[in-house]
């Protein structure tokens, strides 16, 4: 077996564990039908039923980077695929909002191996300018899942939003492919000789992790409220855009490896903040709103490879995982606070919780975040 073979079919399973990562926003595009239907419930909670797996996401993500060193990466993310599957199902179980969440909530423990130890993949085999490459189809592959997780999602809540739940089916299906095309390379070896040491770069990058995360999450968790006129309350409207999103993650994932410098990460922020401006003058015109989704897809294709190689770069093969972890970590804990945080701040300034007034937080916010990363890398290239 050539090692050109070997190292596609090792693309193949990042592929299936990036679309595992996908899943999150799943049911995305039916948000607004679940509002309607569940009436009673607060909209935050609505909404954290795309955050509220980074709950479980951030404890899995700490344990992972400890358990690689007892169990396979493959048995790990074997298990966390069946997790994810199985998860789609439950809500059928009985027509409970707190079921879909507490589901939604148990995902998180698929989600957070998947993303850990996704990019602890790629820095396993692949190496150099090699590894940049790759990392960018690991985020291309993400956005490609989001692509086809939403649109499906979209197309499937025009006829109810629980029929968006079989979209899981997916970590079945990525879990078969793992199981056969991914090499287990056993556990991650150790000794007292090279202990898990992280660094300032782990720090910075997760920190810059959290605020990116913090307002771009709020794209997904508003946009199917957001639509207006003769948009509103449509799923494949939703999806579409969602979809767009996606696409432009895939496009500057593939092209990662040529347009990647030093201030690649506060241009990620900037690249949302355009978007958001967008989503917030035009809610009802598709077109323009597509323009706004894709400049949000921008952001999340540069943000989140760039921050992997620069991980993956800075710490030794044995603490990839703890590093990864670490901004796993922040990365969910934005997510998962941003609801709450970004809704109560619009309270405070605008007098109401509107998603125009959310989205305007973000924009400023994510704005103010650039500024500081790009006067940061002018002064001492902490993050680069």
């Amino acid at each position: 077996m050539s090692d050109q073979y070997k190292k596609a079919k090792i693309i193949l399973s990042i592929i299936g564990i990036s679309f595992v990562q996908g899943l999150q926003f799943s049911i995305s595009p039916v948000l607004g039908q679940i509002q309607l239907y569940y009436p009673e419930v607060n909209v935050s909670l609505i909404q954290m039923l795309i955050t509220a797996p980074t709950l479980l996401s951030m404890v899995m993500s700490v344990l992972v980077g400890s358990l690689v060193v007892r169990i396979s990466k493959k048995k790990l993310i074997l298990v966390g695929c069946f997790i994810t599957g199985i998860t789609g199902f439950i809500p059928f179980a009985s027509d409970s909002f707190m079921l879909l969440f507490l589901s939604r909530t148990i995902y998180g423990i698929g989600l957070g191996i998947a993303t850990t130890l996704n990019v602890t993949v790629v820095a396993e085999f692949f190496k150099g300018k090699e590894r940049v490459v790759v990392m960018g189809i690991q985020a291309a592959s993400v956005g490609a899942g989001m692509v086809v997780i939403t649109v499906a999602s979209g197309l499937l809540g025009t006829k109810g939003f629980q029929y968006a739940y079989f979209i899981h089916i997916i970590g079945f299906i990525a879990m078969f492919l793992i199981a056969a095309c991914l090499p287990d390379t056993g556990i991650q070896k150790t000794n007292q000789h090279e202990p898990i040491k992280l660094n300032k770069t782990v720090a910075a990058i997760a920190a810059v992790g959290f605020m990116e995360f913090l307002f771009l999450i709020t794209f997904s968790t508003n946009l199917s409220m957001h639509l207006s006129g003769s948009l509103a309350g449509s799923t494949s409207v939703s999806g579409n855009l969602t979809g767009v999103f996606s696409g432009a993650q895939i496009l500057v994932g593939l092209i990662l490896g040529l347009i990647t410098n030093k201030y690649t990460i506060p241009t990620a922020m900037f690249s949302f903040t355009i978007g958001a401006v967008f989503l917030i003058l035009f809610p009802s015109q598709a077109a323009l709103l597509m323009v706004g989704a894709m400049f949000c897809g921008f952001s999340q294709g540069l943000f989140v490879p760039t921050a992997m190689v620069i991980l993956s770069n800075s710490v030794t093969p044995t603490a990839t995982a703890m590093a990864i972890a670490c901004f796993n970590v922040a990365v969910c804990l934005g997510q998962l606070l941003s609801p709450a945080v970004l809704n109560t701040v619009s309270k405070l300034i605008f007098g109401e919780v509107t998603t125009s007034n959310v989205y305007m937080v973000s924009s400023i916010g994510m704005m103010i975040t650039a500024l500081i990363a790009v006067i940061i890398i002018s002064k001492n290239r902490t993050v680069q």
